[in-house]
């Protein structure tokens, strides 16, 4: 099954990558080690930053897990991947070309193109990705199509045809039920984002863990209100207080050095000046104001009702699959 037989997975479950420090090396090496994928969040371009962090979390783990590339230069971070002969990465970028991919399978690396739309799809199965990932308009954090995953992830299946491209659902996958409602749309996989924020693994501040439990799916909004000059990409957010209030500005209003600092974070080992409408998400290392930063969080935080370790979260995911599918007959 594509990728999945590549990795040998054990079961369908992949982590989202989260930023921010969010998906270190302590949350990917637990869905590894439960059986799932997870992907380090790079650091910044930097190559002997994403060594260290590609080491301290194979001293955790022996199961294969991979990297990200975001949009801007990366070429340091793929540099690494190769190096360390992870087992896959995930691009997020509008375009990958067939040039690049061929780079990718000569080192023995698969790769999974995270897309938001058919159009973005078919050009990453024509360069010959081993992996698309659908992301839903539902998810959380950036976002990159505007249809829902109910009607992105089958237009992709019959794109695929019979070609032996493994599918990733990723939206507001949060329990049992979202897991097995996407496999009869064509997903092989799932991915996950939110629910595993809500982790003792993962490197969220104690102060953002704790909001996911007080909010549902119709607290949750669509903004660029955090991303006007750091990425220019919406994202779907937490409707805090905080956001109520200031989510009308204007659109000239920037996340720039012009807004007042709120606080402070170690981002990837550097000290960040965090301003008000910034982009990074509280980790354990911030200080200052938390209930003026920025939640990411998709529409499954309403079912996150409690932080559990990573590995009782994806036992649930199977055995509640399990369950799900033998009560219906199959």
């Amino acid at each position: 099954m594509g990728l999945a037989s590549a990795l040998g997975w054990d079961n369908g479950i992949v982590l989202a990558p989260l930023g921010a420090d969010v998906t270190r090396p302590q949350l990917v090496a637990a869905v590894a080690n439960a059986g799932g994928v997870g992907f380090l969040a790079g650091a910044s371009n930097n190559y002997d930053m994403q060594v260290k962090s590609i080491k301290a979390t194979k001293k955790l783990t022996t199961k294969p897990f991979g990297g990200v590339l975001l949009e801007w230069d990366q070429s340091n971070s793929t540099r690494t991947i190769f190096d360390e002969k992870l087992a896959c990465m995930q691009v997020y970028r509008g375009d990958y070309p067939k040039e690049m991919v061929d780079e990718v399978h000569k080192n023995g690396v698969q790769i999974v193109h995270q897309v938001g739309s058919v159009a973005e799809a078919e050009k990453a199965i024509a360069a010959g990705v081993d992996c698309v990932m659908a992301q839903g308009f539902e998810a959380g954090g950036h976002i990159r199509g505007s249809v829902s995953v109910i009607a992105l992830v089958p237009r992709i299946v019959d794109l695929i045809g019979d070609k032996k491209t493994t599918v990733i659902a990723t939206r507001a996958i949060a329990d049992a039920r979202g897991f097995v409602a996407a496999l009869p749309l064509g997903a092989n996989r799932i991915g996950v984002g939110t629910r595993f924020i809500a982790t003792p693994e993962s490197y969220a501040n104690d102060y953002y863990k704790q909001q996911l439990l007080h909010y549902t799916e119709a607290d949750t909004d669509y903004t660029d209100l955090y991303s006007r000059v750091s990425w220019f990409a919406p994202a779907r957010v937490i409707n805090t207080p905080f956001h109520q209030k200031w989510k009308p500005v204007p659109q000239d209003v920037s996340n720039n050095d012009d807004q007042p600092i709120i606080g402070y974070s170690i981002i990837h080992e550097n000290e960040t000046v965090l301003r008000r409408f910034a982009g990074q998400v509280a980790n354990q290392t911030t200080a200052g104001e938390l209930d003026q930063m920025v939640m990411y969080a998709g529409q499954g935080v309403g079912l996150v009702h409690e932080i559990l370790p990573t590995a009782d979260i994806i036992k649930n995911f199977i055995e509640g699959a399990e369950k799900i599918i033998k009560n219906l007959g199959g």
